[in-house]
């Protein structure tokens, strides 16, 4: 009989000490927390755009602005010059030269240097007495020669001349003729200025 009853009373001994207290919290699993993702780092070697940069470098802008309520007699025109000077007769040669390399044609308008005034002028003798022995200027787009004044299209001196070999609407147009002259005349240049087209008389 006692030799029944310590085993017993051993084993209740051993499961009391191995369960858990009744007022024991019970421990919650707290696994590791993953970390905050990492923002992707973009590891692709940049490398400088070969785009060109856009350039007014061939287009001068007047600096003259008309006035609002006159607007409208003023268009947009696109003018190449081949060279600019404050002498008639070494520009008159020059045009010369450069009708005999492109074929671009002559259009003085009728008009005509005056040495002793320094002047280009319609003939004193013209039928229009508004203009006769007075300059008229070219305003027409049209691909022809002419000597102007410089005034016209931007600032320049008051006896500044210009050798025009083109007057455009089209801006890409004009840009095709001054490309097309460069082969001649390399300092050729353009000019974006806003042209009165208003009434003349």
């Amino acid at each position: 009989m006692h030799s029944f009853i310590i085993p017993s009373l051993v084993a209740m001994c051993l499961l009391a000490a191995c369960s858990s207290s009744p007022n024991e919290p019970t421990r919650a699993l707290n696994p590791p927390q993953p970390s905050a993702p990492t923002a992707l780092t973009d590891t692709t070697p940049k490398t400088e755009s070969t785009e060109p940069e856009p350039t007014t470098a061939a287009v001068e802008e007047t600096a003259d602005v008309p006035a609002s309520d006159s607007a409208s007699e003023y268009a947009t025109r696109y003018v190449v010059v081949a060279d600019t000077s404050l002498h008639y007769y070494p520009l008159r040669a020059r045009m010369t030269a450069i009708q005999k390399a492109t074929r671009l044609p002559i259009d003085t308008l009728g008009r005509e240097y005056d040495a002793r005034k320094n002047l280009i002028k319609v003939p004193e003798n013209d039928e229009d007495e508004m203009y006769a022995g007075e300059y008229y200027p070219r305003r027409e787009p049209t691909a022809s020669l002419s000597i102007e004044y410089t005034t016209l299209y931007r600032s320049a001196s008051a006896k500044s001349m210009a050798l025009v070999t083109g007057i455009y609407e089209d801006p890409s147009r004009a840009d095709s003729a001054l490309t097309a002259l460069h082969s001649v005349v390399p300092k050729a240049f353009l000019i974006k200025t806003r042209l009165y087209i208003g009434c003349m008389h």
